[in-house]
């Protein structure tokens, strides 16, 4: 759930100090979580190999998901159209809105994305290493959606599209 926010110094995060979860095609590097940033906004960036897949369809109650694309390109859901976000594009999916995101079949993706206001997610993106490592369940996962604000949802119209990429 969003935290409240707090007035705060300037959050600086090296490159060589942040954490990095997951493994290729997928990598997380954890930047700043409310904790850091007195609820302000939490980020991470997200690099994903051609054609992977970043997050399932879901939505969040409290924040807003803001998606600054680095560098390659990404296929976004937002709602029931999906939309292509390219290098230096910006995209803001609202509160309450369905979404989801992969890197397009023909390029990786390297993507900064923040949650406005804040909301942990550091524990989020750890949760979801550990069930791709095995030590940890898609039952604790989905037990999680209220704590991490992270509700996941259905989309024809993504399960549809994901067909054709095969």
């Amino acid at each position: 759930m969003t935290q409240s926010i707090e007035t705060r110094g300037p959050v600086l995060v090296r490159a060589s100090e942040a954490e990095t979860v997951g493994a290729d095609p997928t990598l997380v590097t954890l930047l700043a979580d409310v904790s850091t940033t007195g609820g302000v906004l939490s980020s991470a960036r997200t690099r994903l190999g051609v054609g992977a897949y970043g997050a399932a369809p879901h939505y969040h109650t409290g924040s807003s998901e803001m998606f600054f694309m680095l560098g390659g390109k990404l296929e976004v859901l937002v709602g029931e159209e999906i939309v292509t976000v390219s290098e230096g594009d910006m995209l803001v999916v609202p509160p309450m809105t369905t979404h989801a995101f992969r890197a397009a079949v023909d390029a990786p993706a390297d993507v900064l994305i923040v949650f406005i206001p804040g909301v942990e997610r550091f524990g989020y993106f750890r949760l979801l290493e550990k069930v791709g490592h095995g030590t940890a369940t898609v039952q604790e996962l989905l037990d999680s959606q209220e704590e991490f604000d992270n509700h996941f949802v259905d989309s024809p119209v993504w399960t549809e599209s994901a067909k054709s990429r095969q």
